[in-house]
């Protein structure tokens, strides 16, 4: 994967196309769905670059996407409340991935395949040169010619030096509440997968699927914490403040009892951007983080770059590379 290839801005779209059809190939080989094609919903009060950019791709990837207007969005999509919404874009052919679920499906064919698995820390001693082997917290070492270091939120931890800031972890909390009895609306089929970008706040969604709930999240830049120690419980303000958001854009949910909560982490790097580079002291240590919040749908095209990577056949991605990654934090959403 090349900047020829897929372009700068378009980057990201046509990696999340590319990678769909290894999702649904995945959920026919195990037999349980991966993807669910929801169609995913973007809405604003307040259009600007990112709408219109988001346009300009889509068409010219030739990827589907639909521009609704106000009364379009109220007719097609009556259980949520558009008030001061002005542009709504619909993309039919994307959705949700069950992430859970894929990824543990890709263990048992690995491993079904030859391949090992453990659940153990890992940990990188730096020096200069390429790296021989990964200590183990059981005491054991682990050989190999080349080395994928793809630890989320722990990348910044086990190469603190490198890039203690350059990839933060920070603290995100999702919460799930039950549909109203007899009321479809909140179904897949009728309720899309859906995001709210209106001035600087962001957040967004999923219907009731596989009765987990319907789904809500702030999308903001949560406080920064240690993987290892933060407290996983859900808090009150989060549940405050998404509440009141619920409240006002999907009135049909007011009073729903909270079913779930969920505290999880981003990895992000300081620009948003993905880190896919080779670590600058250790040439046979290539880096892959900066994922969270947005990167589990490209997984497939993120491994294959990563393949053509340690094979030699690829080149750095600009966007991609460590050169790109400083202690300046100006996150970007993809």
């Amino acid at each position: 994967m090349t900047r020829a290839a897929y372009g700068d801005a378009a980057i990201y779209s046509q990696m999340a196309w590319d990678s769909l059809a290894e999702w649904k190939q995945l959920g026919e080989r195990i037999g349980l769905p991966i993807f669910h094609q929801l169609g995913v919903l973007f809405f604003t009060a307040t259009p600007g670059d990112y709408f219109s950019q988001t346009l300009a791709v889509n068409r010219r990837l030739g990827l589907p996407i639909q521009e609704l207007g106000p009364s379009e969005l109220r007719a097609r999509f009556p259980m949520i409340d558009f008030g001061d919404v002005e542009l709504g874009l619909f993309e039919p052919d994307f959705g949700a991935l069950m992430a859970r679920r894929a990824v543990q499906a890709l263990v048992a064919e690995f491993m079904g395949k030859g391949g090992a698995y453990v659940a153990l820390q890992a940990q990188v001693s730096p020096h200069q040169g390429p790296l021989a082997s990964i200590a183990l917290s059981d005491g054991s070492e682990f050989e190999a010619d080349a080395f994928v270091v793809a630890a989320g939120p722990w990348l910044g931890k086990i190469f603190p030096e490198l890039l203690a800031n350059r990839i933060i972890a920070t603290r995100q909390e999702i919460f799930y509440f039950a549909a109203p009895p007899g009321d479809p609306g909140f179904r897949p089929g009728s309720m899309p997968a859906w995001a709210e970008f209106s001035g600087d706040e962001f957040h967004y969604g999923f219907p009731d699927l596989e009765g987990a709930g319907v789904k809500f999240a702030h999308h903001c830049e949560g406080p920064v914490v240690d993987p290892d120690t933060q407290i996983r419980l859900s808090s009150d303000p989060a549940l405050q403040e998404i509440t009141a958001y619920r409240d006002r854009r999907f009135p049909r949910l007011r009073d729903a009892a909270l079913t779930k909560a969920e505290v999880c982490q981003y990895e992000n790097s300081s620009n948003g951007d993905f880190l896919i580079d080779f670590h600058p002291d250790m040439p046979n240590v290539l880096l892959v983080g900066g994922g969270s919040g947005h990167g589990f749908k490209h997984g497939p095209e993120v491994g294959r770059y990563a393949a053509s990577l340690l094979g030699g056949d690829g080149q750095i991605e600009p966007r991609f590379s460590l050169a790109t990654k400083n202690a300046d934090q100006k996150r970007e959403i993809h």
